[in-house]
């Protein structure tokens, strides 16, 4: 690329968010540039490690099941988020979502059958045949065939930014440093999930012992040039979606697989071998989404799940195994927490065991009673060996921090005002809609969203 180098759209980030908005912008009739940091291999942001997003629906046609309509699903947002959220923004995202699988399957993506068990979601969720990076590849694809052109491992993007107005930018592609105008900016790139240093501004040092489920990608150098040029922010640097994870997972990139899902069909522990929470708390909306916040709020930001044979078989399988033995003892000796105490919290959790009819994908009546920390549901005794253990570590798969928008996906300034020609997408802007907590698969349908409303607007303003 030279210097003379100019696009209608230039679209920064290619994951879902970013994707979607250039493929809307080119089917507008744009000339469309995305720069994606990644290597080609690793394209795609945290889309690569996605299964499902939340559509609203109206009938049960496949891949969904039953009915998901706007008043449930605008209410189960504002349970999680605590009514911590832009209304006219969030009612737009979940009224346009019922358009995402159409949209999607006319691009190319496939989807499958929901998945069953502790986690089921099939009347909510729709999920990606292949996952993200199934849906990523097949959005590349079309991407490519309308012309869109893709800059892969395009570092150091600097912003030129005339008060409000994107005029161009540079960036270093293979230690060479190109330039590159536009009529639009498309803001895309998500947030500073992998920017340890970032994170430990708003956490503290506990930062330090959190794990990255998304993209190592993400440093967040487009929003710190976006909120340095004084557009309006939205949310704050310590909120974000964070879960609790395989405490063994790598620093960076462990993606869904990193996931516990045994946490309701046992006790989870710190390491001073207490209970801190309710473990069958009704979770469904928010897929573990607190656990993460919960974890990071303990000394050394560890956890452990503890569960025995009779969980064995109900949730999806860990990609490392759990720590087993067949002695409460010696399982407190394997996870260095000391096991009189472990033993006197199982002891007091079995006593306080009500039985009743176990149903590990409804909300059962099996729980505790005179507790100082109840189980609502799922409760049965820790009792039949082997017992096992699941290290938990804080796992941050997106964060909050972000730019305002508007309706049409313009970043907002301080005065209120919109911008002429920078918009929007994906998580960058997430926290316009998630002030706070999580509500499973809608971090997707938002970068759908407004993917689609930022590509159309910018497409628009082009021309």
């Amino acid at each position: 690329m030279t210097s003379t180098d100019h696009f209608d759209v230039i679209v920064l980030g290619g994951g879902q968010a970013g994707l979607t908005a250039a493929i809307t912008a080119a089917e507008n009739g744009a000339s469309v540039c995305i720069l994606e940091v990644a290597p080609r291999a690793m394209r795609g942001g945290n889309t690569r490690h996605t299964r499902n997003l939340r559509p609203m629906h109206e009938s049960g046609a496949f891949p969904m099941e039953g009915a998901y309509g706007f008043d449930e699903y605008l209410d189960d947002l504002l349970r999680v988020t605590g009514g911590e959220t832009d209304h006219a923004l969030a009612e737009l995202t979940i009224r346009e979502s019922e358009h995402a699988i159409t949209w999607l399957q006319d691009h190319g993506v496939a989807f499958q059958a929901p998945l069953s068990g502790t986690l089921h979601l099939g009347r909510t969720n729709a999920f990606f045949l292949g996952g993200g990076k199934a849906l990523v590849n097949s959005l590349y694809r079309f991407a490519a065939n309308l012309g869109v052109h893709t800059v892969y491992e395009a570092t150091n993007i600097d912003l030129n930014i005339s008060g409000t107005r994107f005029i161009d930018l540079t960036y270093q592609q293979e230690s060479n440093t190109h330039r590159i105008s536009g009529h639009c900016l498309v803001a895309a790139a998500g947030g500073f999930e992998a920017n340890l240093d970032w994170l430990e501004e708003a956490w503290g040092p506990a930062a330090r012992n959190f794990l990255v489920r998304g993209t190592p990608y993400n440093k967040g150098n487009i929003l710190r040039q976006l909120l340095d040029a004084e557009f309006k922010q939205v949310g704050d640097p310590d909120q974000c979606h964070a879960v609790a994870i395989d405490g063994r997972a790598p620093t960076y990139d462990g993606g869904i697989v990193s996931r516990v899902d045994s946490v309701p069909l046992g006790i989870v522990v710190n390491n001073a071998g207490k209970r801190f929470f309710d473990e069958g708390e009704d979770f469904w909306p928010k897929r573990y989404a607190i656990w993460g916040r919960l974890i990071a709020a303990q000394t050394d930001q560890i956890g452990y799940a503890i569960t025995d044979a009779k969980a064995d078989g109900l949730f999806m399988p860990t990609v490392l195994p759990p720590l087993k033995s067949k002695t409460i003892d010696g399982l407190a000796k394997q996870i260095d927490i000391p096991a009189a105490a472990l033993l006197q919290t199982i002891d007091q959790f079995n006593a306080a065991t009500i039985s009743g009819s176990f149903n590990h994908q409804a909300l059962d009546d099996c729980r505790t009673q005179d507790l100082l920390i109840n189980k609502s549901h799922w409760a049965r005794k820790i009792d039949t060996p082997p017992y096992s253990a699941y290290p938990l570590r804080p796992g941050i798969t997106f964060t909050y921090l972000g730019v305002a928008v508007d309706n049409q996906a313009r970043l907002q300034v301080g005065s209120g005002n919109a911008c002429e020609n920078i918009f929007a997408a994906g998580e960058v802007m997430a926290g316009n809609i998630l002030g706070h907590g999580y509500l499973a698969g809608i971090g997707m349908t938002i970068g759908h969203v407004f993917g689609r409303i930022a590509g159309k607007e910018a497409a628009k303003h082009a021309h």
